[in-house]
């Protein structure tokens, strides 16, 4: 454990130094665009935070081959490379698009080729699910199932990258709930180290989240931009394709994880999915809602979920923290679920579906009823104009 927190530490670290050094050059530069119509932002504002994200993640891995805790995910490298090369083009593409806006064909054809360089080039595929016993794929199968799998958390990722604070802080819960998850199964499969793939991930994740998010946070002085929203969507893709991908349940001791019942087999496919929701629920709304318009399923809109949540009269800040509430409540809810799942009483289940209901109740409150602070000043904004309107004298 205290390798991955000293991977989380050093990641933050570079990545929070070289934010703002991207920061300064691009204000010295003037490399940043102009406000677009669907922008909640009135001021522009460099848009280049991937280029630090990107960096501080390729530091992580450099220092990482050379630390003999790390040896394991090192041998043999070809998967690691694969990683870091597909980060690297989709860096490349995203700082691209950032700055002179790439045709949507061109950004998806990169995706896919980068999904392809982990699936194939670095051999980490989605294997089986577990449907009772192991259903085994054929590779073709596998190979597709898992680039698709990785274009859609991409973009799911990049779709909801709106508002100031909004990715790193859902990313930086969502794989702070997965570190724990996949330490919890790396231990119940018995493994004889630790140090694995999806954890190590996931502590880079968290630890370029927490680097970017000071600059990030409102009022934000970059932005992550393509270049950083499809990094973290690609790694966190690629960490759950490591785990869970290749897992087998039969693996697992009973003894270790008295799981029973067929939500039990279920949970680690589901925890990985479910981390994600709200990046997916978005994605999903915003394809149909495009498609069925005759519009590209890339094409930008103002129609988001956070979008959708500024409408309801919520301020960009609890808007934000509102989201965070909602990654927190559902991926720990699942979490809950699993560890309980490690028990042998007909309760196991209660403390996360208990959790998870009372989250999701709390949650949907909140959600449904802009903040206080926003009523109140419209109740003044509306009692000073009734006031104006009655002190006017007509001539």
């Amino acid at each position: 454990m205290k390798q991955y927190l000293f991977t989380v530490i050093l990641t933050a670290a570079i990545t929070f130094a070289l934010t703002a050094v991207v920061w300064r050059l691009s204000l010295r530069f003037k490399l940043y665009p102009g406000i677009r119509e669907r922008d909640v932002h009135k001021t522009p504002t460099p848009r280049l935070g991937g280029v630090a994200i990107f960096l501080g993640i390729a530091a992580a891995f450099g220092v990482s081959a050379a630390n003999p805790f790390f040896s394991t995910i090192w041998m043999p490298p070809q998967a690691m490379w694969s990683i870091l090369g597909a980060a690297l083009l989709i860096a490349v593409i995203g700082v691209v698009d950032d700055l002179w806006d790439l045709d949507w064909m061109i950004k998806l054809g990169a995706q896919f080729l980068a999904a392809g360089i982990i699936t194939i080039g670095g051999g980490l595929q989605i294997l089986s699910l577990p449907f009772g016993d192991m259903l085994v794929f054929s590779s073709w199968l596998s190979i597709t199932m898992t680039m698709f799998a990785i274009v859609i958390v991409m973009n799911a990722v990049n779709f909801i990258d709106g508002l100031d604070g909004l990715v790193a802080g859902v990313c930086l819960i969502a794989n702070g709930v997965f570190f724990a998850y996949s330490y919890i199964v790396t231990r119940d499969t018995g493994a004889s180290s630790f140090f694995n793939l999806s954890t190590f991930l996931a502590a880079v994740l968290i630890g370029a989240c927490l680097g970017f998010l000071p600059m990030n946070w409102s009022p934000a002085k970059i932005f992550m931009g393509d270049s950083g929203a499809l990094v973290l969507g690609l790694l966190m893709a690629t960490s759950a394709i490591s785990l869970t991908g290749q897992l087998d349940p039969s693996v697992i001791d009973p003894e270790r994880i008295g799981r029973s019942g067929l939500l039990g087999a279920f949970i680690p496919i589901l925890l990985p999915l479910l981390v994600v929701l709200l990046p997916l629920l978005d994605f999903g709304l915003a394809v149909l809602r495009r498609m069925s318009a005759g519009r590209s399923p890339f094409s930008p809109d103002r129609k988001h979920l956070h979008h959708r949540m500024l409408d309801l009269g919520h301020r960009d800040r609890d808007a934000v923290l509102i989201f965070y509430a909602w990654t927190a409540v559902i991926s720990l809810a699942v979490l809950l679920m699993y560890v309980g799942a490690r028990e042998d009483w007909p309760g196991q289940y209660l403390p996360g579906v208990g959790f998870g209901v009372v989250g999701i109740a709390a949650c949907l409150v909140i959600t449904l009823n802009p903040t206080r602070s926003r009523k109140k000043a419209a109740r003044a904004a509306a009692a000073n104009a009734a006031a104006t309107d009655e002190n006017t004298v007509e001539p």
